[in-house]
């Protein structure tokens, strides 16, 4: 594999893992920009311009868009997160070209009033859906508490009142604010001819106007707290717990996703044999997430209700054991297996890579092979994963429990 990169004039990057013993080629446009880029007052304006930039552009209806995808037998789609808003698709690689001309052309959206208040109705419908089912909103409450008066703590969706008061004005102006050149990057991965993905990008994109867009990064520590809502048309109860953990930038970034699946995996860890194995909760799981200046570790239980409180219980004592005790050399062997096995085998696809080289560029500005990961992930040692726990305890956390339970006594 060969990793290679250039800057267009107006600042748009272009980078690609080519790999010519590929046989499908992934492009994506990713775009720095989500949640915590907006304001109070636009809140899911993000999520929102993602879904209006499949409606058509100044060349193309919504229906061309989707057609010409389908023509090229694209896998495709987008996503939109805290921090980024993605659009990818995977192809043959005959197809490098028309793709990238479609996936920018689609980057520069129409933006009609039609189809704004068309698609609002979707959106509101989409965030009342969400809060009907579980756990119930909870999470989004959870991470503003966590993250109260930092831009991680702002929901992807937003919610019925800020996108319902939303004017297309608004939208219009955040999209030339954020989609500007310096602010995306053009990804491949797989069968590439770079030199082709260039001189695409130049014609699709070099006529974008070039601007600045900045994002601020203060650190969090995050909050702590418990809260009970109490939700009777709910059959299970849900805990969703929230404690500090390293930024995207951390070296210890590693240490702690080895950590997360130590302690939450969803089959063979700490959790699982405690509580989901002997058959006290559904699931019960730890995952790790790094953000830009910031990072979280973040609990999901699910459970009857008459067992939750013990449940509650036994996950804290779990977090309590592990920061006094350590990991074991034969654990932390098992998770090295386990995160470096998922790693290779999601990368044998290039689209897989796609989202692995797109993140570390768009975090760090850096390319890592599977090797580099595979290797950073070995080297992680048991006093690594202690100085985490030291750095980030598992047990200090902001924990929201939602379900049919009125009363509970907080934890301790």
């Amino acid at each position: 594999m060969q990793f290679q990169h250039t800057t267009l004039a107006n600042g748009l990057a272009v980078i690609a893992e080519c790999d010519d013993d590929a046989y499908s080629t992934a492009l994506g446009f990713f775009v720095q920009t989500g949640a915590r880029d907006e304001t109070d007052a636009v809140a899911g304006v993000s999520h929102f311009l993602e879904h209006m930039v499949f409606k058509g552009t100044p060349t193309r209806s919504a229906d061309d868009v989707n057609r010409e995808f389908d023509e090229m037998g694209a896998d495709y789609n987008a996503f939109t997160s805290e921090e980024s808003t993605v659009y990818h698709a995977a192809v043959l690689p005959e197809f490098q070209t028309r793709t990238v001309e479609l996936l920018a052309d689609i980057l520069r959206p129409s933006l009609r009033q039609e189809d704004f208040d068309t698609e609002k109705k979707v959106i509101i419908e989409e965030i009342r859906m969400y809060d009907d089912q579980p756990p119930f909103g909870a999470d989004d409450q959870c991470r503003a508490a966590f993250f109260k008066g930092h831009p991680l703590g702002r929901s992807v969706l937003g919610t019925a009142t800020t996108v319902g008061a939303l004017p297309v004005e608004e939208m219009r102006r955040y999209f030339q604010e954020r989609y500007c050149p310096s602010n995306i990057t053009l990804v491949g991965a797989g069968r590439i001819d770079f030199s082709r993905l260039v001189d695409a990008a130049e014609r699709a994109c070099g006529g974008w106007t070039p601007s600045q867009s900045t994002r601020t990064l203060p650190g969090s520590s995050g909050q702590e707290g418990f809260q009970l809502l109490h939700k009777e048309s709910a059959t299970q109860e849900y805990l969703i717990e929230m404690a500090a953990a390293p930024s995207a930038t951390d070296p210890d970034r590693y240490a702690a996703k080895l950590l997360s699946t130590i302690v939450g995996d969803d089959s063979g860890s700490r959790l699982y044999w405690e509580l989901v194995d002997p058959g006290r909760a559904e699931h019960a799981v730890l995952h790790y997430y790094g953000y830009h200046g910031a990072g979280a570790f973040f609990t999901f239980l699910s459970c009857d209700p008459d067992q939750a409180e013990e449940n509650v219980k036994s996950v804290l004592q779990v977090y309590r054991r592990v920061e006094s005790d350590g990991v074991s050399e034969a654990e932390l062997d098992q998770a090295k297996s386990k995160v470096q096995s998922r790693l290779v085998l999601g990368s044998e696809r290039p689209r897989g890579r796609l989202f692995v080289v797109g993140s570390h560029w768009t975090y760090r500005r850096e390319y890592r092979s599977v090797r580099d990961d595979l290797d950073a992930l070995c080297a992680v040692t048991t006093e690594d994963i202690r100085r985490v726990l030291k750095r980030h305890p598992l047990s200090r956390t902001m924990s929201y429990l939602v379900g049919p339970l009125k009363s509970m006594q907080t934890p301790a």
